[in-house]
């Protein structure tokens, strides 16, 4: 039988460019012991650690871990590329649930160097596969980086199949910079127009350098717990995890092939659909989602996959200003992955971080009003998505 879980704490450090940051496990430890003081326990409560990273050492998590305590819990290291933070969440959540544990930590972090992101996946015999294989048959080789191929070539079906214009995904890297405005975590706190998003330098039709998330320095950590370990710990109204999917590549993803689905579209759909079914709530009643935007083009793409708007209604979306505050559902109020930063292992959890402080009433100045149930997304090519939806009472 699954047992409710509870996000009783949460903690990242601030997001910092490359060279600017301390050793990973300095940043890990930091954000450990944030989440471990927001939940009021000590790190000897907690029985299992899950900690994420995708560029490291085989033990880097053991590292991070006995910066927090030396208590011989099991330590699990956890790489599932862009979706590390939300695997390893998704790792501690099935603990708690399943009744292996009592409380778990989730913990990511990522040590990047300056241009991870735009070199990622740039050698074409890399481990993705029939994804090298789908954009070769689509696109053709190009010089440009794979990742932004990948996103960028997605972006361009949309745009044949809806006549969609460039500015459109212009204006939401316009709006991730607004949201960082307000973010104090955030590598990007400078608000940007939509000229200047659009007159900066060209990375792969239609992105350009400034609708593409950043390398990223970061950590982040969140406490999960049962029921009982909330009550007999004295915490009153947790926020908790209403239901939540992990999916990965469909056979659809690949054949036909189309650059939409190979960038994660099927993923997505099929993740939110069950955490929707499970949960008993659909996308209409969100007040708020963190959702994975590597690049403008995918938030778009993301909206529809996740039910935000119709397929085919992701422009119109964006020009109505439904994905912002005032509109349907915010989206990204942190700043997202192209303003707050993309630390790979951290993003997950960041994001669980946002919407735990949300639906607390404590995001500050760029709290969503009323807002009482979230929705996260988090892909990483290769493939996996997670989506997670929390509730509070």
């Amino acid at each position: 039988m699954s047992r409710r879980v509870h996000v009783i704490g949460v903690g990242i450090t601030r997001f910092t460019k490359p060279g600017a940051s301390p050793e990973y496990y300095h940043m890990a430890s930091e954000a450990g012991r944030a989440a471990l003081d927001d939940a009021g326990i000590p790190y000897c409560d907690v029985q299992q650690a899950y900690v994420g990273y995708v560029y490291g050492d085989s033990t880097c998590g053991q590292r991070s871990v006995y910066e927090l305590g030396l208590t011989g819990i099991p330590v699990v290291n956890v790489n599932n590329n862009c979706s590390t933070g939300s695997t390893a969440l998704w790792l501690a959540h099935q603990a708690v649930a399943s009744g292996a544990a009592e409380c778990v930590l989730a913990l990511g972090f990522e040590k990047m160097a300056k241009g991870a992101l735009v070199s990622q996946f740039a050698d074409r015999e890399s481990p993705l596969g029939s994804h090298t294989q789908v954009v070769d048959a689509v696109q053709g080789a190009s010089p440009a980086p794979l990742a932004a191929q990948m996103f960028g070539g997605a972006g361009r079906e949309y745009m044949q199949r809806y006549g969609t214009k460039k500015e459109t995904f212009g204006m939401i890297a316009v709006k991730a910079r607004e949201h960082a405005s307000r973010n104090p975590y955030a590598l990007f706190g400078q608000k940007l127009s939509l000229e200047q998003v659009m007159a900066s330098d060209e990375i792969f039709d239609p992105l350009t350098r400034l609708q593409c998330c950043p390398p990223t320095c970061g950590a982040g950590a969140a406490v999960l717990c049962s029921d009982e370990f909330a009550k007999r710990n004295g915490i009153a109204h947790p926020i908790y995890i209403a239901a939540q999917a992990m999916t990965t590549d469909y056979a659809s993803s690949f054949e036909p092939p189309s650059m939409i689905r190979m960038a994660g579209y099927d993923m997505s759909a099929q993740a939110a659909k069950q955490v929707y079914e499970a949960a008993g709530i659909g996308p209409e009643e969100l007040q708020l989602v963190e959702l994975h935007d590597c690049f403008t083009t995918n938030e778009l793409l993301t909206y529809e996959a996740l039910g935000l708007c119709d397929e085919g209604g992701g422009e119109q979306f964006v020009w109505d200003g439904a994905n912002t505050y005032g509109g349907k559902v915010v989206t990204n109020p942190s700043g997202g992955l192209l303003s707050k930063g993309h630390p790979l292992g951290a993003t997950g959890l960041a994001q669980c971080a946002e919407l735990v402080w949300q639906l607390r009433g404590s995001a500050g100045p760029r709290q969503v009003e009323g807002a009482r149930v979230a929705l996260q997304h988090n892909i990483g090519l290769g493939g996996a998505c997670v989506v997670t939806m929390y509730r509070r009472e």
